[in-house]
């Protein structure tokens, strides 16, 4: 396995949300952390809103998953860091909105976190394997 590379997130996606790819016998690893931008005055995108949070964090991560060369079909685990366990309805809305034909099972991991700001209720991480 080689060194993991660290590529600058696409336009619009927030600077925290970084992928790296690690080369493995099996192809390309990649793993994305989807994660909200910030608006024109520097607030979460959708904060407090865990709907608005879900949506907008999984279409981040679809995003992050294409400027690595990889998509939602490729994923072999999705973690999700979330303050509540409320807010599993909106994220399990959101995946099946982003994710046809979903394959991974219905949770994959799940940690209750205290996230360092209040209103940031969710992040979720991605992990796939591009065939090279």
């Amino acid at each position: 396995m080689s060194e993991p590379i660290r590529i600058a997130a696409p336009d619009g996606v927030a600077p925290a949300a970084q992928y790296t790819h690690v080369v493995a016998a099996t192809g390309r690893f990649v793993a994305v952390s989807g994660q909200l931008p910030l608006d024109g005055d520097g607030e979460l995108v959708g904060a407090g809103d865990p709907v608005a949070q879900a949506r907008q964090v999984f279409e981040n991560l679809g995003r992050c998953l294409a400027a690595a060369g990889a998509d939602f079909s490729d994923v072999v685990k999705l973690t999700y860091f979330v303050t509540d366990m409320a807010h599993m309805p909106a994220i399990r809305t959101a995946r099946a909105a982003h994710i046809p034909d979903d394959r991974l099972p219905a949770a994959s991991a799940v940690q209750v976190s205290a996230l360092a700001r209040p209103e940031f209720l969710m992040e979720i991480e991605a992990f796939a394997v591009v065939p090279e």
